[in-house]
């Protein structure tokens, strides 16, 4: 039996972590970052222990630093959570050496598939179908072009290491393929480390269906039913949903038993999930035919779907196989009964293009009722920083069909208080009504096939708050925190999304919507113009300057660029010019409104 846990993470999986952990009767320890000191996660726990600055690369990143966070705590057991370090296996050799039980698979498992190269050959030597596609040895931009020709334009490249859609980028056409290559390769590099990249086919709007699996030392290895996660925006989920609607009985089975050859043949342990591309049946094909995408060697965010329909406590499962436990359950046991949906709330304006949002929240409630469950990590007055991602919490709901579990959502999506900072909420609520969402009609092109209709349902939903401007900051805006405080602090009151203090307020209102049509697949939101100056659009680190000042320009050359919340933002010209002057440097932390580069131009293209 396991002590006292350490959790390596933060946000609502640290506090859903702390609460099982807190109902077997274990001690939890919390870590922090300096922008995270008063965030929930910190007062759900027994003990905590400050791991560094904001930036995650010296905090939430350091194996260094979890470490010896373990070992001041007294620790006997380390969780990672999901993302930043729940599937590097640095982490998980160094936890074994040092002592610590690893809540997780084996370290080299988790090199394994943490590359999704060395993972699709797994799948291969397993009988598991992979997408079609190349990994060039030559990983220059020509190698890579000439693997992506190969396989035959559209394609999507992919980072061979990592998840969550970082540095996934889809080139439709010939001549955007080697910015996309370069542009890949930065976010994969920013989001891994690691700049390794492959070609797959660009499968036309396949479903993204997943199994998630839990396997002890023994070997045994039990499936738990499948995931929809189809609904997504810039390659990362939006609405998950348990048991896929509309497979086959037989396509069901196939699934599972891919997930479990895979799991065993790579000697998995603890909990994973195998993620599927199904493509529909067509003249050619009796049944939709499936490939696998990635194996994700940890807790996924949508685990709790598979709860609500399993009955099963998927961290307590993590935690006994850690400590050694064999599975409990048969198959039998845990068949999947009713459905439930997930819906991600994020702190990000869907109608332009789903920018990620920073600020604090001013009023916060969650809703309640029969079949309704909340997982959140932030409350009234928390803070959502700008290093981070920007997921606040998740909303399940479960019912005896789909469409009870659909209704429920609705209904506790109305019902929920979030104000001060512009969310996502009444897209969900948008998504959730529209009539093919409602008949199960899910693939994942379906916010960018009905952008125009979801976006203004979401405007009328969110209570009529039209037509409105972006709010300006009240005060100077400089690169850098005053000394004792936080950027926020420099803005006199101001909330991006909301106004000021009290603004926005009432139930399922969650600040101004922007009703112009929206791209809601774009993967860049558009900065402002403000005369001839190009201003950031959001809180966000400068990464690159591509130009100097006097330079000619054309339209869609990229001048700046931007990184926020663990997205590339590319800062372009609106229209032929010439650089009159930049205004910011490589590593500036510029805010909302703070002029970039100013252009002189013969033709005024306003931005929105």
């Amino acid at each position: 039996m396991l002590r006292r846990v350490l959790i390596a993470n933060r946000g609502e999986i640290a506090v859903r972590i702390a609460r099982t952990c807190r109902g077997l009767g274990i001690e939890t320890v919390a870590v922090y970052s300096d922008a995270d000191r008063t965030a929930l996660h910190v007062y759900a726990a027994d003990q905590t222990v400050g791991i560094g600055p904001a930036s995650a690369g010296e905090s939430y990143l350091s194996v260094d630093r979890i470490l010896d966070a373990a070992r001041e705590s007294g620790a006997d057991a380390i969780h990672p959570g999901y993302g930043f370090l729940s599937e590097r296996p640095e982490l998980a050799d160094a936890c074994r050496e040092a002592g610590f039980v690893w809540i997780g698979p084996p370290a080299d498992v988790i090199a394994r598939f943490g590359s999704k190269i060395a993972a699709r050959r797994a799948a291969a030597e397993a009988g598991v179908p992979v997408v079609p596609g190349k990994t060039p040895d030559n990983q220059t931009t020509a190698g890579i072009s000439a693997a992506a020709h190969g396989v035959g334009i559209p394609v999507l490249l992919k980072p061979s290491a990592g998840g969550g859609g970082k540095g996934m980028v889809a080139v439709h056409v010939e001549q955007h393929l080697e910015e996309a290559i370069e542009r890949a390769r930065r976010e994969a590099v920013a989001a891994t480390g690691g700049g390794t990249l492959y070609v797959e086919r660009l499968l036309d709007r396949p479903r993204h269906v997943e199994v998630q699996i839990v396997a002890d030392h023994l070997g045994q290895v039990l499936a738990l039913g499948e995931r929809d996660c189809s609904l997504q925006r810039r390659h990362q989920k939006v609405i998950e949903e348990s048991p896929a609607p509309g497979l086959s009985d037989r396509l069901r089975q196939r699934l599972a038993a891919a997930a479990v050859d895979l799991a065993r043949h790579a000697r998995y342990e603890n909990a994973g999930t195998l993620e599927f591309l199904v493509e529909r049946a067509d003249s050619r094909t009796a049944d939709d035919t499936f490939y696998f995408l990635e194996m994700n060697t940890r807790l996924q965010v949508e685990h709790p779907v598979t709860e609500m329909v399993t009955g099963v406590d998927l961290v307590a499962a993590q935690l006994a196989i850690a400590a050694g436990d064999p599975l409990p359950w048969s198959a039998s046991e845990v068949a999947p009964r009713g459905h439930a949906m997930e819906c991600r709330i994020y702190a990000e304006d869907p109608a332009r293009g789903f920018l990620p949002q920073a600020g604090r929240i001013d009023r916060y409630a969650e809703p309640a009722g029969p079949g309704v469950r909340v997982d959140s990590g932030v409350g009234p007055g928390s803070d959502v920083p700008v290093h981070y991602d920007p997921l606040l919490a998740k909303l399940i709901a479960f019912g005896r069909t789909r469409d009870e579990a659909r209704r429920r959502a609705q209904a506790a999506l109305a019902e929920f208080v979030l104000t001060g900072i512009t969310t996502n909420i009444p897209f969900l609520q948008a998504a959730l009504e529209h009539p093919a969402f409602a008949a199960g009609e899910v693939q994942t092109g379906f916010l960018e096939d009905h952008a125009e209709a979801l976006a203004a349902a979401a405007a009328q939903l969110d209570g009529g708050t039209k037509l409105t401007s972006d709010p300006e900051p009240t005060a100077d805006v400089a690169t850098e925190p005053r000394a004792g405080g936080d950027v926020w602090s420099r803005l006199a009151g101001w909330r991006l999304g909301g106004g000021g203090t009290g603004t926005g307020g009432g139930i399922g209102r969650v600040g101004p919507t922007h009703v112009h049509a929206p791209n809601l697949a774009s993967d860049t939101p558009e900065p402002r113009l403000d005369a001839d100056a190009l201003c950031a659009p959001m809180p966000a680190t400068v990464t690159a300057v591509a130009v100097e000042p006097g330079a000619t320009v054309a339209a869609g050359d990229t001048l700046i660029r931007l990184e926020a919340m663990k997205m590339e933002l590319a800062v372009r010209a609106p229209a032929d010019g010439r650089v009159a002057a930049i205004h910011c440097v490589v590593g500036d932390l510029v805010q909302p409104g703070r002029p970039l580069v100013t252009l002189d131009q013969d033709t005024r293209t306003p931005w929105r």
